[in-house]
């Protein structure tokens, strides 16, 4: 355990990818930040995989895109598929980046590269932290511990996930609902055709099915059910594969190196200020991981708010600069939700008539360039940066 300082600038509450990106961040920029968490330790799952263009390019800002890239599987399309025929394609080569792809690498690996950032920079995650009461004055932010410690920041910022403590204390609304189905996670090694060039969508009456290739190897599937066991066994993955995937050249599924299940809701913050407290992350926006975007997001709201912080506590700059963190971060993420809950229930689709007319107009779609571009960009975000506007 660290022995956590009684102040600091910015107290920051919750240690995944938002959480050290925003504290990495600060670090580099002269700010004084304190990061906590929770758990003992961190995960060593891999979790979300995806690592989009506009990410990476923010990314670089603290240093760890070139070790992410190094460290991942460059992907350059999506396809949207039912069974062996493919519906759409989406092809990132021609997006206006230097990372003309869709990088795949565990999410345990991106956190690990975060806190070597974190570390460089000076910082560390402060464990196992509880935060159990928030308090605000006009000037500052006075968190109270489990073990009854308490710690004073002039902002605080909750990166603590989907049930956030800052969120609750901050007295916050998170808008939405969720999804009836409940979501399969496995990361497996299988037999099959498919390559790793592309990220494969397969929809069905049953669910969206995500199939994408990993490093060392291994796959990473992801899938709708009614009701997911607690720890997906190869056997059920091999159902799912079965019912859903190619006929063709079916896959076979040799082991499965992880799984979990988990539902997912489709929420979106009221707001992401509320005083001197702040959201990112799942904290600020949860929705479908059809289109592997959450933690993309996340990441991005971490560093917009780290420059916006730092120039108020570091260069003078005044309080209301803040605002414009929310202004320029909640529009994102209403769209991304909106844009993942339309692929949700596009792929879900139930009646054999309504399916039939979705793959026509797909296929029609697909030999449109201009759609083409505009999912490229929406699945990238860089649609979500208004220089390419």
């Amino acid at each position: 355990m660290n022995a956590l300082p009684e102040s600091t600038g910015v107290l920051v509450v919750g240690a995944g990818p938002a959480g050290l990106s925003l504290a990495a961040s600060l670090r580099q920029k002269g700010v004084d930040a304190v990061l906590l968490d929770r758990a003992a330790e961190g995960a060593n799952t891999s979790r979300a995989a995806v690592v989009h263009a506009r990410t990476l390019e923010t990314l670089r800002e603290v240093g760890a895109t070139g070790e992410l890239v190094e460290r991942g599987i460059i992907v350059p399309r999506f396809t949207v598929r039912e069974r062996d025929r493919v519906l759409l394609t989406v092809e990132f080569g021609d997006l206006p980046t230097d990372f003309p792809y869709t990088l795949l690498v565990p999410q345990n690996v991106t956190e690990e590269i975060l806190l070597g950032r974190l570390h460089a920079a000076g910082g560390v995650v402060h464990r196992p932290f509880e935060v159990t009461g928030l308090e605000q004055d006009e000037d500052g932010v006075t968190a109270t511990l489990a073990d009854g410690g308490q710690i004073r920041a002039a902002y605080a910022v909750g990166t603590d996930g989907m049930h956030s403590t800052v969120r609750e204390h901050a007295g916050i609304a998170f808008e939405g609902d969720a999804y009836p189905q409940s979501f399969v996670l496995a990361d497996v090694h299988l037999d099959w055709a498919g390559g790793s060039e592309e990220v494969m969508l397969f929809f069905s009456a049953e669910g969206v099915t995500v199939v994408a290739p990993l490093p060392g190897g291994r796959h990473r599937i992801v899938a709708t059910v009614d009701e997911a066991p607690r720890e997906p066994t190869a056997a059920d993955v091999q159902a799912l594969m079965d019912a859903r995937g190619p006929r063709r050249h079916p896959a076979l599924i040799k082991d499965v190196v992880w799984s979990s299940r988990f539902r997912v809701h489709h929420r979106l913050a009221a707001h992401y200020r509320a005083g001197r407290a702040f959201l990112a992350g799942d904290a600020a926006h949860v929705h479908s991981p059809a289109g592997g975007q959450g933690m993309n997001t996340g990441i991005q709201d971490a560093l917009n708010l780290a420059g916006k912080l730092a120039a108020v506590l570091g260069d003078g700059a005044p309080d209301t600069v803040l605002d414009e963190y929310e202004a320029e971060r909640r529009p994102v993420a209403e769209q991304v939700v909106s844009f993942t809950d339309k692929m949700t229930n596009v792929a879900t689709v139930g009646s054999p008539v309504l399916r039939g007319m979705r793959n026509t107009l797909l296929r029609t779609l697909d030999w449109i360039p201009a759609v083409h571009r505009t999912m490229a960009m929406n699945l990238s975000e860089l649609s979500t940066d208004p220089t390419r506007h």
